[in-house]
């Protein structure tokens, strides 16, 4: 999925942008950064220069907003973004899979390519 770019007449005004960040064996991700306005466009310009895909919710970011500064979410938000985290592995998954090289997969052994000797 991609956004519209800034210049479409598409493109939502963003006046809100929320971050989150998690690690594996944590209890929830947290908000690392939130804000409005110019606050909102740096946050969006850095995820995308970093290579983080930028979802557009306004309803769940306004419930974002909410939360306190390096505060994990609430729990009446773990559904809404773990779909979105779930959503977004697949969305990278394929992604991943479309750059990698087919690989032969249930091939016999005499079809299997055979690595390289320098």
């Amino acid at each position: 999925m991609t956004e519209p770019g800034p210049n479409s007449p598409k493109s939502p005004a963003r006046n809100e942008a929320v971050a989150l960040a998690y690690t594996a064996g944590e209890a929830a991700p947290r908000v690392v950064a939130k804000g409005k306005g110019v606050v909102a466009r740096e946050i969006i310009e850095r995820a995308q220069e970093a290579g983080v895909y930028v979802h557009e919710s306004p309803e769940l970011v306004g419930l974002l907003m909410q939360v306190d500064l390096d505060t994990r979410i609430p729990p009446q938000l773990y559904v809404a973004v773990a779909e979105l985290l779930a959503w977004l592995y697949r969305v990278e998954q394929d992604a991943a899979q479309a750059a990698a090289p087919p690989q032969p997969q249930n091939l016999p052994a005499s079809l299997r390519p055979r690595p390289e000797t320098p």
